[in-house]
């Protein structure tokens, strides 16, 4: 543990104790650790342990990470950029996120590309960045430009690509079960 978060632990010792409106005397009486050695603890003038720390915490109805502060990772992500045939997906959250962020690419349409929706559990936010995206959900066909945004479930049958004339660049968000393999959708009838 970090000498930082040691040094945090007589603070929010004192103001969990204010918070449950007790005396240092009557904190003593709870955890039979006399009133003296709490008021270093909380000044920070004595090292926390576990025999001091544990019965505190349960005499104030608390859990050890109320009072030992957690570490804080770094908080950014390692990009992982993925092709998936000319499609750029550049994901920008961890694995293990609830919801899931990407940045995606899609090239300019290719003469002859033929509209195939999927359908996969899930939700699914996007904005797009740069370019023209044509949309097809549904029964709708929709060419979105720069800072338009749609949010549709996944289980409808759904198609993203350029609407050219160039590339189309979007920021996606969806649920964990969007990352799923696509599956393919039975064409309107």
């Amino acid at each position: 543990m970090a000498d930082h978060a040691l040094d945090e632990i007589g603070p929010r010792l004192k103001g969990w104790r204010q918070k449950r409106g007790l005396t240092l005397e009557e904190l003593s009486a709870l955890t039979d650790i006399s009133p003296s050695t709490i008021s270093r603890l909380e000044a920070g003038k004595r090292a926390p342990n576990l025999e001091l720390v544990v019965p505190l915490a349960r005499a104030l109805r608390l859990e050890l990470d109320d009072l030992v502060p957690r570490a804080v990772p770094d908080p950014r992500v390692r990009t992982v950029i993925k092709r998936v045939d000319q499609v750029v997906f550049e994901q920008l959250s961890p694995d293990a996120s609830p919801s899931q962020a990407a940045k995606v690419t899609f090239p300019p349409p290719q003469p002859g590309l033929v509209v195939d929706p999927r359908v996969h559990d899930g939700y699914e936010w996007l904005y797009v960045l740069t370019g023209r995206l044509r949309l097809v959900l549904g029964e709708h066909d929709i060419v979105m430009g720069p800072g338009e945004a749609a949010e549709f479930d996944t289980r409808t049958p759904h198609w993203l690509q350029s609407a050219g004339p160039g590339p189309a660049e979007i920021l996606a968000i969806f649920s964990k079960q969007g990352k799923r393999i696509h599956l393919r959708a039975k064409p309107a009838g």
